[in-house]
């Protein structure tokens, strides 16, 4: 159902029962799959793929072109999964030739109002940006991970799944997963207890979780120390390797 007001490029690709409101713009090579609901005011560029069931609130800006200078025009994409919401004046960019040409958003998400995320970005499901944050280029948000208001992450930072992040944050280096983290800039500040708990981590699981953080942060050991530790650990509680990976895919170094 497109309202008489929207401009819907005629190569735009979108499923019989997609809504789109007025004076929205669905440019060319946008895909859009059934059930997505665009409201007012909304601006969809390409080449861009909407996966299904999403929900898009007015003056959102979903699929423009990236923000970095040295981006000159090059044929870039989006791709946003399923059962997202992009709340009022969201603003996610396509990505850049200098990375994988690429923005991924997953599917499940929560993106408040006025939040960001920039160019090459590749966040998971599940992931919650409370209003204000700003995820700046090539950033990587593990799933079910939680940035608080007005949160601001570097770029090439990674955040961690399972990470909660606490309002007013800057983040400057890699949080590994589990990790609760706030402050500018952001510190650690344990493991992310209550929502694992909440997510099925059993009681166990939390234990050694809670006991691989004080190896990381405790026992002032450097990260490859820190990580023999843990490989060790890892036998009695598979979900370790979760954290293991983090630690290991950090390229700016993690917050202390």
């Amino acid at each position: 159902m497109i309202d008489s007001h929207a401009i819907v490029d005629a190569s735009a690709k979108i499923a019989s029962d997609v809504e789109v409101g007025p004076w929205s713009i669905i440019g060319p090579d946008v895909e859009i799959g059934e059930g997505t609901v665009i409201g007012p005011h909304v601006v969809v560029r390409g080449p861009s793929r909407i996966g299904r069931h999403n929900r898009i609130f007015q003056f959102a800006s979903i699929g423009e072109e990236c923000q970095d200078k040295k981006y000159a025009g090059e044929p870039t994409r989006l791709e946003v999964g399923d059962h997202n919401i992009f709340r009022e004046g969201v603003t996610v960019h396509r990505g850049t030739v200098q990375d994988q040409s690429l923005t991924r958003i997953g599917s499940h998400n929560l993106f408040m109002a006025n939040t960001h995320v920039a160019h090459d970005c590749m966040v998971g499901d599940h992931v919650i940006l409370a209003n204000n944050a700003a995820l700046a280029g090539h950033v990587h948000v593990g799933d079910h991970a939680i940035l608080g208001g007005f949160t601001a992450v570097h770029q090439f930072c990674h955040i961690g799944a399972h990470v909660m992040c606490g309002a007013g944050s800057v983040v400057l280096k890699d949080i590994p997963a589990y990790v609760m983290a706030t402050g500018n800039t952001a510190t650690p500040h344990g493991i992310n207890t209550e929502g694992l708990r909440r997510r099925g981590y059993s009681p166990e699981a939390l234990r050694t979780l809670r006991q691989a953080y004080k190896v990381i942060y405790r026992q002032r050991l450097t990260l490859e120390q820190a990580l023999e530790q843990l490989e060790q650990m890892r036998s009695n509680c598979p979900e370790l390797q979760l954290l293991i990976d983090s630690l290991q895919a950090s390229t700016r170094g993690i917050i202390r």
